[in-house]
């Protein structure tokens, strides 16, 4: 998969008290960059704790559930792109199926 862009997750986890999150989310950009994930199903498999929440829209968990991590899926041309990554608070103040 073609993930635009790993300098949203960079930025990130260089701000200030959030660098706790740098191991996993490196962990997912090496794990999903190496996916070729056709339909919802398949990050499901892969991450139990992801949650399908709209069309090509997947929540996952990161760094045992402290941030959470909003993409868009386009399966047939192999692209993530990023639309969150924040703290589980943050993240309950967005609406995930349209950031």
């Amino acid at each position: 998969m073609r993930i635009i862009a790993f300098r949203t997750l960079r930025e990130f986890f260089e701000k200030p008290g959030y660098s706790d999150s740098e191991v996993s989310l490196r962990a997912w950009y090496h794990d999903a960059k190496i996916a070729e994930w056709e339909n919802s199903n398949e990050p499901k498999k892969q991450y139990k704790n992801a949650s399908i929440v709209g069309t090509g829209r997947v929540v996952f968990n990161i760094k045992g559930n402290d941030y959470r991590l909003v993409v868009a899926i386009d399966y047939e041309f192999q692209v993530i792109f990023i639309r969150f990554i924040g703290t589980h608070r943050q993240h309950d103040k967005i609406d995930a199926k349209t950031i």
